[in-house]
């Protein structure tokens, strides 16, 4: 038992934390590249500045990529297992195909890295390069060859274009065929340019708004009722969609043109998807629960960063379910959802 009388393991599986790698590879492509990133000291031996375009992007902590620091936090927030995907900002889709190829592999060969010295404690999704959906196909069979990854994380968008766009088909079509989970990832919210507060702004006002449309454009594009048996899971509780579906459902029931082009209901989409356990709150928790059911939430912290959620285990205790519930919260979802049983 810990100081608070809870049991020291809880079999957590968090399906929502990041890393950056200690370093990066000095710029070798053809193209002129401002936003390739680099990395400079900050202001402790436990911090790194992540420098994109010659300015800081974020601090980070040494929890980024130390597999020990990772496993202390662990430890206090009874986490037994963490899948480390790249910090979203390092997507690169922004980046020439080619060079957004190579910084893929890289970041991959990190986490592949942490999840064989980890101790049995970690979990690969890895990045491709989506600006390109045919090569990004590609890297995914290999990424999935490897024997190493579950599947990969996807941003919300690729340059302003939506993953519901049916050029990523070739993508969504491999990432199904292989078996791939997908975590979907809010990135560059639209209505940044509006928005008035400090820089972390966007991912506390934005992002859910942003997963939100990321959803429903995947539903009415009919991504998810073609890919039946794609895996596919939305950070921070998929954001405002569970206020937003009802409003869908009752333009699909009222307009008959709707029902024409998505022939299965929204609802039952929803409930087909897999959402995070981020969102700070336990009556919001609970209603995530009865909108899209105990079956489809996976436990979600965000680690290592500042918003990061620091008790996901006795945020889903305090929900008082029964225990088959709980443990399909905190484990049994994660596993169906990286196709681990």
């Amino acid at each position: 038992m810990d100081s608070e009388g809870r049991p020291l393991t809880s079999g957590a599986i968090d399906i929502h934390t990041h890393i950056v790698p200690a370093s990066f590879p000095a710029y070798a492509g053809r193209h002129a590249n401002a936003r390739w990133p680099s990395m400079e000291p900050a202001h402790d031996c436990h911090h790194c500045n992540v420098m994109i375009a010659g300015k800081v992007f974020r601090t980070v902590s040494d929890h980024s990529w130390s597999i020990e620091r990772r496993l202390e936090v662990m430890e206090a927030c009874r986490v037994d297992r963490q899948v480390l995907s790249p910090m979203p900002e390092l997507l690169s889709y922004w980046l020439e195909p080619e060079d957004a190829r190579v910084m893929a592999r890289h970041v991959n060969d990190t986490i592949a890295t942490m999840v064989r010295d980890g101790k049995g404690r970690f979990s690969g999704l890895g990045m491709v390069p989506l600006q390109d959906p045919d090569m990004a196909a590609c890297e995914l069979e290999l990424l999935m060859r490897s024997g190493g990854f579950h599947g990969v994380e996807i941003g919300t968008n690729v340059n302003g274009v939506s993953i519901a766009d049916k050029r990523f088909a070739p993508f969504f079509e491999v990432a199904e065929a292989s078996g791939a989970a997908i975590f979907v990832h809010a990135l560059h919210p639209a209505g940044t340019e509006r928005l008035i507060g400090p820089p972390t702004m966007p991912a506390l006002a934005l992002f859910g708004c942003e997963t939100s449309t990321a959803i429903v454009s995947l539903m009415m594009a009919g991504v998810i009722a073609r890919h039946r048996g794609l895996r596919i899971a939305f950070s921070h509780g998929g954001g405002v969609f569970g206020l937003v579906l009802p409003r869908v459902m009752h333009g699909w029931n009222a307009i008959p043109a709707m029902r024409e082009t998505v022939k299965e209901s929204p609802v039952t989409q929803a409930r087909r998807l897999y959402y995070d356990t981020l969102v700070y709150h336990r009556g919001t928790l609970a209603f995530l629960i009865e909108r899209f059911g105990v079956t489809q939430l996976c436990v979600g912290t965000d680690h290592p960063f500042t918003i990061e959620e620091r008790d996901p285990v006795g945020a889903i205790e305090a929900l008082g379910l029964d225990t088959g519930q709980r443990d399909l919260l905190l484990s049994g979802n994660a596993r169906r959802f990286l196709g681990a049983g």
